[in-house]
């Protein structure tokens, strides 16, 4: 896994909530665009789930 796509996780877990990509890009000082590129991925390989339009939440695995 990639060190950006680990930081979008680590923020995700860290918030306890679902962010909206703009949330993930601050936490992370990640570009927005890129973000959404990661978060597009990261939600193909069911690490991230999507409850609510616009927002993304980290998958519990364990």
């Amino acid at each position: 896994m990639a060190d950006d796509e680990q930081k979008v996780l680590d923020a995700l877990k860290d918030a306890g909530k679902p962010l909206r990509p703009g949330e993930i890009a601050e936490a992370t000082g990640i570009e927005s665009k890129e973000v959404s590129k990661i978060l597009k991925k990261l939600k193909n390989s069911d690490a991230v789930c999507s409850p609510k339009r616009c927002f993304y939440a980290h998958v519990d695995t364990e």
